[in-house]
């Protein structure tokens, strides 16, 4: 693995982190226009940069040990350098000059686990093109830029929730979204409580090919309900009208938007859990996109005293669990949680509370 020092032959220009995110609740609204309660996650990606000293792009990933030089009119192979790029070739439509740059890049956050490695990535690059360059670049704008490279460049065809977290969230505060106006609020968790993550040991192996699949059944749903998004329908039982499978997706997102308006109005720390409770089901049996893993996972979570609710979070189809616990048990609860999940020959790992934080309480 390459050293800072020795990939930039010194010290870098500028240095920039982003962190991933968890959602709360909120999953698969964003692309739907709707609502969402992410939080930032203590892991970050961190990215240094500095000017070329050649005519060629220099991009390496400390966590990966993998490097890529391209030049300026070129592109990288698939891979971590494409969201890269897109962050600079999308600066550059923009009007701003980039040069050829060197890129190193280091990150904490776990790849697969669903906490949006891809949109820290991003965030993290275009808040250190902004260091460098010295251009004027809004924290809103910056998302919806990262949110384009995803699109355009990794062809993922993601919605707005993951960028946006990424830019504005942090670890004290839910950020309410608005997907359609943009609108963000820093709130509180509910009173007495912290947050548990733990991974289930499965990658998203399905999620990005299932994703575009639900998306285009939303998509079809809101058509049929002569709306522009599924957002617009207020009462989940105006989905009744339509076909399976399309009427469970529309029942989730519409169902799903209620919960997170209801946990954004504020709500006691039990209260917030049932929500939880009542998304993972949704997500479990009308969007089908949750997994035995994962299932046995909540289920793990939600046979602790100190545990008020738990749901899986990302898209699916693998990657972690939230779980909303009482304030001074995380720990403990993490620790019982994972023990019970893996005696049943699971591998999960907890990602919050950090290592340092894990000691359990007696």
């Amino acid at each position: 693995m390459l050293t800072l020092a020795t990939f930039f032959g010194g010290p870098p220009e500028v240095h920039a982190s982003a962190p991933g995110r968890v959602n709360l609740l909120g999953e698969h609204t964003d692309y739907n226009d709707g609502f969402m309660l992410p939080v930032a996650t203590p892991q970050l990606t961190e990215v240094a940069m500095s000017i070329s000293e050649d005519a060629l792009f220099h991009v390496y990933s400390a966590t990966l040990d993998e490097g890529v030089e391209y030049a300026a009119d070129a592109h990288p192979p698939a891979g971590f350098a494409r969201y890269i790029d897109g962050c600079i070739r999308l600066m550059e439509a923009a009007g701003v000059a980039v040069p050829p740059l060197r890129v190193y890049v280091s990150t904490d956050l776990p790849v697969g686990a669903g906490l949006s490695s891809s949109a820290a990535l991003e965030v993290a690059t275009l808040r250190a093109l902004r260091s460098l360059l010295a251009f004027e670049l809004d924290d809103v704008a910056l998302a919806r830029i990262a949110q384009r490279a995803e699109i355009e460049y990794a062809e993922v065809n993601c919605g707005i929730m993951d960028q946006m977290a990424a830019s504005l969230a942090d670890q004290r505060h839910m950020l309410f979204i608005d997907a359609r106006t943009l609108a963000y609020r820093l709130q509180p968790l509910p009173p007495g409580s912290e947050l548990i993550v733990i991974d289930s040991g499965v990658p998203r192996t399905l999620a990005a090919s299932r994703y575009n699949e639900r998306r285009a059944e939303c998509e079809q749903a809101a058509r049929l309900l002569g709306v522009a998004a599924l957002r617009d329908v207020a009462d989940p039982a105006e989905v009744d009208t339509l076909p399976a499978p399309l009427r469970q997706r529309a029942r989730h997102v519409v169902g799903e938007n209620l919960r997170v308006l209801e946990a954004a109005a504020g709500v006691s720390a039990p209260r917030f859990g049932q929500l939880m409770d009542a998304s993972h089901a949704s997500l479990r049996d009308d969007y089908e996109v949750s997994i035995d893993a994962l299932d046995e996972l909540a289920a793990a979570l939600r046979a602790l005293p100190d545990v008020y609710g738990a749901r899986l979070t990302g898209a699916g189809f693998g990657g972690a669990c939230v779980a909303l616990g009482r304030e001074g048990r995380a720990a403990v609860a993490a620790h019982a949680a994972l023990a019970l999940y893996n005696s049943a020959g699971r591998q999960g790992r907890i990602l919050i509370p950090l290592p340092a934080q894990l000691e359990p309480s007696p």
